[in-house]
C-alpha cells in the first residue's frame, strides 16, 4: 500500500511519478524499498490518469459501500460505527485496486 501512496502523494504535489520520486519517498518514510515492486507500479500507472481513476472510485464508492437500512437499523450504535470504519477501508482498498487495471 505504500507504494501506492507514495505514488498519489507525488500527484497530490504535480510531481513526476517516477522510480527515483517514488523510491525517495518510500525511503523517507522507513520503507524497504523493493525495486521490482517501484517498477511494477510505474509500468502500472504509466497509462492511468490518476485524477479520472479517483474521481471515479470517489462515485462508485458509496455506492458499493452501502449498507441496506434495515441491517442499520437493527444494530448497536458502537458496532455500527466500527462495521462503517471496515467498510470505508474496504471500499478505499477497492478504489485504489482500479488504478491498477
Amino acid at each position: 500500500m505504500e507504494y501506492v501512496y507514495a505514488a498519489l502523494l507525488l500527484n497530490a504535489t504535480e510531481k513526476d511519478i517516477n522510480e527515483e520520486n517514488v523510491t525517495a519517498i518510500l525511503s523517507a518514510a522507513g520503507v524497504d524499498v523493493d525495486d521490482a515492486r517501484v517498477k511494477a507500479l510505474i509500468a502500472s500507472l504509466e497509462d492511468v490518469d490518476i485524477e479520472e481513476a479517483i474521481a471515479t472510485a470517489a462515485v462508485a464508492a458509496p455506492v458499493a459501500g452501502a449498507a441496506p437500512v434495515e441491517e442499520a437499523a437493527a444494530e448497536p450504535e458502537e458496532e455500527e460505527e466500527e462495521e462503517e470504519e471496515e467498510e470505508e477501508a474496504e471500499v478505499a482498498a477497492a478504489g485504489l485496486g482500479a488504478l491498477f487495471g
